[in-house]
């Protein structure tokens, strides 16, 4: 009941804010996080200067549970939502925006759903509903979760079935585009230049070949922490820096000098050291393709993911590398060399289309709309 009414105040609120004159104005919307994405970033510097460009990143902190200061916050930052939203000609997405699917929209209005993903391998949205990982129907069909989407970027047509059913859309809105992080991923001035930045912060990192561990995030991570702890007993010192980059939303906390415990710089930028990647469900591998970066997959709770969350492709046949519920296989296999880059680029070419002029082409794309 109350969800209903919020709704109800909502959209009379943005009645008003539909009165107010369209602009050129392209409008950038994140809950990814409290800055500036990348992908953001690089689109507004190609845009042309003469169409204004706002973003907003705002997450909202401890989610249902924020606290009262926190929510109010939100409900301010989605006043300025509308405001935008109601202005814009063109807005673009990074994820799942309530007011975009709970509000009707003047008609002129352009919204392009650019998901914060290279690729997935997990499933989402509706087709995890009534999971434990997911949404509950009743309150995706209230919200009407990832409604009014007038285009959805996919980086290959491998991914786009994914997204179709994940956002519940037709496949006459997919577009083919990489995101344009892949730029900066196949960029050797970013590389020099993020290779400097963490090589001050941790000047001896180039000593040494670089295991670099990126998990994936889950709501219980006590078998995650523990499986940590278990494969740094595993980890030749003398031979090897194993880097730890767990997702922004973990809470565990790893205690042990012999490891670089990472939480300056992104997943993304420590690529640009990686000799070897491990990880499991994680998107990051889309991006260590680019790069073409050996990769092993160390997948101690699949059975459990698998009920729970659920794949979207053939985990143990498609992925390009090793697969393994137990540590030391995984640290063996990179001992012993045991991998193939052509697997790797297989993969690449398969789920990332284009690694060339990425923004650029979308910005062409946003620009054409504008001007229709």
């Amino acid at each position: 009941m109350v969800k209903k009414l919020i709704i109800y105040v909502a959209k009379f609120i943005y009645c008003f804010f539909k009165l107010l004159p369209t602009k050129n104005k392209v409008t950038m919307i994140s809950r990814q996080s409290n800055e500036k994405t990348i992908d953001f970033a690089l689109l507004e510097d190609k845009l042309n200067k003469e169409i204004k460009t706002v973003i907003l990143c705002h997450k909202l902190e401890g989610g249902i549970n924020a606290s009262f200061l926190e929510k109010i916050k939100y409900v301010l930052h989605c006043l300025s939502q509308m405001y935008h939203i109601a202005t814009s000609k063109v807005i673009v997405l990074d994820s799942y925006c309530i007011l975009i699917s709970i509000l009707k929209h003047k008609k002129s209005l352009k919204v392009i759903q650019m998901w914060h993903s290279m690729g997935t391998m997990k499933k989402f949205g509706y087709q995890i509903l009534d999971k434990s990982e997911g949404s509950k129907k009743e309150v995706a069909e209230l919200m009407k979760m990832h409604k009014n989407y007038d285009y959805v970027f996919a980086s290959s047509m491998a991914y786009a079935k994914q997204l179709e059913e994940g956002f519940n859309c037709g496949m006459d809105k997919i577009r083919i585009y990489s995101l344009p992080r892949v730029d900066l991923l196949t960029s050797k001035k970013y590389k020099e230049e993020t290779t400097k930045r963490i090589k001050e912060k941790y000047p001896n990192i180039l000593e040494k070949e670089n295991i670099v561990y990126c998990p994936t995030f889950r709501k219980n991570e006590k078998e995650l922490e523990k499986e940590i702890y278990r494969i740094i007993k595993k980890i030749d010192f003398e031979k090897y820096n194993f880097i730890i980059k767990l997702h922004p939303l973990s809470k565990i906390q790893i205690s042990d000098n012999r490891i670089i415990y990472d939480k300056e710089f992104s997943s993304m930028d420590m690529l640009f050291v990686a000799n070897y990647i491990i990880s499991d469900y994680s998107c990051i591998i889309y991006e260590a393709s680019i790069l073409n970066i050996p990769m092993f997959f160390f997948a101690f709770d699949l059975e459990e993911y698998l009920d729970n969350r659920g794949l979207t492709i053939d985990y143990k046949k498609e992925l390009p590398g090793i697969v393994s519920k137990n540590s030391s296989d995984i640290i063996n296999a990179i001992e012993n060399k045991n991998y193939d880059l052509n697997l790797v680029l297989e993969f690449r070419k398969k789920y990332v289309t284009n690694v060339e002029n990425c923004t650029e082409e979308i910005v062409n794309f946003i620009e054409k709309i504008i001007n229709e």
